[in-house]
């Protein structure tokens, strides 16, 4: 099969690769010849392609079940919150490019070294941010107004987490991308019910959510939730 891309047919700066592996999808790299997880660089019509792997992506993983929206895109700022290596940092940063900033927080040392070596060193709209995800007081000098946050944290109250930064930080009607991991949550509970409780308290905290999806086969007892914020 011959090789093309194709944009994605609703997510301005996502596209399709399609060759003999298969239809699989992709960003536009940022930073040309470097990759950031191992992932293959494909190069069509003079333009070099990052495949993203929705089996390292949670973000990759909820477009590929076709959630309805993910608010991110050429311009954005995003402010993420649980940004590890940067895997999925990396192909936001893809997405929103030179015009748009990827605010990254991480509260681990380690794990923002291995960031500044492989994302935000060759992404000059990356801003590496060394906090805790619950203090957004502490950093939100720093991000400003954003339109997207995006969460990614691996804690108890992740709702309330997303609640705190976005009152501090969200523009009145931007989007929020929740990763509900419910084992983090409550390790006994069903993780349908620790869903439906996030999603509550998003929704007493002045959110509409507009969609979820799990995200099986790719991430177990994981749900992404889209909702915008209304403050």
């Amino acid at each position: 099969m011959k090789l093309s891309v194709v944009k994605h047919q609703r997510f301005e700066g996502v596209y399709w690769v399609e060759d003999v592996e298969g239809t699989r999808l992709a960003t536009r790299n940022l930073a040309e010849g470097f990759s950031v997880y191992g992932e293959q660089l494909v190069r069509f019509e003079n333009v070099e392609y990052r495949v993203w792997n929705p089996y390292r992506s949670k973000l990759a993983a909820a477009i590929t079940k076709d959630i309805r929206e993910i608010f991110i895109k050429p311009g954005s700022r995003v402010l993420y919150l649980g940004s590890a290596t940067g895997t999925t940092a990396s192909h936001v940063s893809d997405i929103v490019g030179e015009k748009g900033r990827v605010y990254a927080v991480d509260f681990s040392p380690k794990v923002m070294q291995q960031f500044l070596r492989n994302v935000a060193e060759r992404r000059r709209n990356v801003v590496p941010i060394l906090d805790d995800a619950t203090r957004p007081e502490s950093y939100s000098f720093m991000v400003g107004v954003v339109d997207v946050v995006y969460a990614d944290v691996a804690q108890p109250s992740q709702a309330r987490i997303v609640a705190a930064n976005s009152r501090l930080m969200l523009k009145k009607g931007g989007g929020v991308l929740l990763a509900v991991k419910a084992r983090s949550i409550d390790s006994v509970e069903e993780p349908e019910v620790v869903v439906k409780r996030e999603v509550k308290t998003l929704a007493e905290k002045g959110f509409e959510v507009v969609d979820r999806v799990g995200l099986e086969p790719y991430e177990k007892d994981h749900v992404m939730v889209a909702a915008v914020y209304h403050g």
